[in-house]
């Protein structure tokens, strides 16, 4: 018995990170796996560096029956139970190459960067679908894609470049001219929304009234100006600055600040202290466990939110260790492979079929 983990691309995605997680987890498990990719591609280097079984197959620049007998060959010779596609490119040769292996068990991936119906495959000749979000499982059931074969699994995250930081990192410090006993607070908040922009500015000037060592960091890019012109000039801006190049940088970024929010009413992401009610924040962040939830463009409970973490560090500590364990256990890569893997022996469950 075995798994094969099947993508073409030939060059480096951050998808294929996700994959190499998921061959990982299997082979915790005892449970063979192949990561099938282009010859020479990064996918296949990656995957040999870290000690984990390749199969190198031409699967592009091929007459389709070649590339079908070819995979379909090392299918049954290895025993393969169950099929995983990563990328449309190989899903259409690779599920003929399935069927004439009799591999019970197929599975496409979504990646987070494709469009829901890029390459249009035969969605229902899988047995299941792993998409990245609700949304994209909303736009594949409207396509007429059955409900049941669509399995959301959030993208899991590599922390290592994220944990191995030190806490209290000088970057923003040095970089912005900030003294030590200042409070920094990361605030996420792309340049593209105006109304959320001058919420923001808002909460900045409520803020400086009654905690005037917080300043406010915005991380984040976009077409608005930096200034605010006209009237808005008048709103007191010495507590807030902008830090472009935010991704670049994004470790010791977090690192250096105290606190971290997402202040969009576009959707909404946190790790521990505050984050607009709206889109993925709800799911992530539980009001006063593991962060501070407020209603979006809301500047005086943007406010209320920051002073209150800046004032209660013990508040702080609290929903920082929690929103890290809630991260770590939940949107790891290691979690979002025990859930694909879980999604593999549900499958082959339902067809009388147990896996290892």
């Amino acid at each position: 018995m075995s798994v094969f983990l099947v993508d073409a691309g030939r060059e480096w995605r951050d998808s294929q990170r996700q994959l190499l997680a998921v061959a990982a987890e299997l082979r915790k498990k005892d449970l063979p796996a192949y990561v099938v990719a282009e010859p020479g591609s990064d996918l296949v280097r990656k995957a040999s560096e870290e000690g984990l079984a390749t199969l190198p197959l031409r699967l592009r620049g091929r007459m389709g029956w070649l590339v079908r007998r070819s995979l379909a060959k090392a299918m049954k010779s290895r025993g393969c139970r169950v099929a995983h596609f990563h990328d449309a490119l190989s899903a259409s040769p690779g599920l003929a190459a399935a069927a004439a292996a009799a591999v019970p068990v197929r599975v496409l991936s979504r990646p987070a960067d494709a469009s829901p119906f890029e390459g249009k495959p035969p969605f229902a000749s899988f047995d299941a679908v792993v998409v990245a979000t609700e949304g994209v499982r909303s736009a594949l059931v409207r396509g007429g894609v059955a409900e049941d074969r669509v399995e959301v699994v959030p993208p899991g995250v590599d922390f290592s470049r994220f944990t191995g930081q030190p806490r209290g990192d000088g970057l923003l410090r040095e970089a912005l001219g900030f003294g030590e006993g200042e409070f920094l607070a990361g605030v996420v908040a792309p340049l593209e929304d105006e109304k959320g922009l001058g919420a923001l500015l808002d909460a900045a000037a409520l803020v400086a009234v009654q905690a005037p060592k917080v300043r406010f960091v915005v991380l984040g890019e976009g077409s608005l100006r930096l200034e605010a012109p006209g009237p808005e000039a008048a709103r007191p801006m010495g507590n807030v600055a902008f830090f472009l190049g935010f991704r670049a940088e994004a470790p010791r970024v977090l690192a250096s600040l105290d606190a971290f929010i997402v202040f969009s009413h576009l959707d909404g992401l946190a790790g521990y202290l505050a984050a607009a009610d709206v889109g993925s924040a709800r799911g992530l962040v539980v009001n006063r466990d593991n962060g501070l939830l407020v209603p979006a463009r809301n500047a005086r409970a943007l406010a209320d939110a920051v002073v209150k973490v800046h004032f209660d560090r013990n508040l702080a500590a609290r929903l920082a260790a929690r929103g890290r364990q809630t991260v770590l256990e939940s949107y790891s890569q290691e979690a979002m492979a025990r859930r694909v893997i879980g999604v593999y022996e549900y499958r082959a469950h339902r067809k009388g079929l147990k896996l290892g």
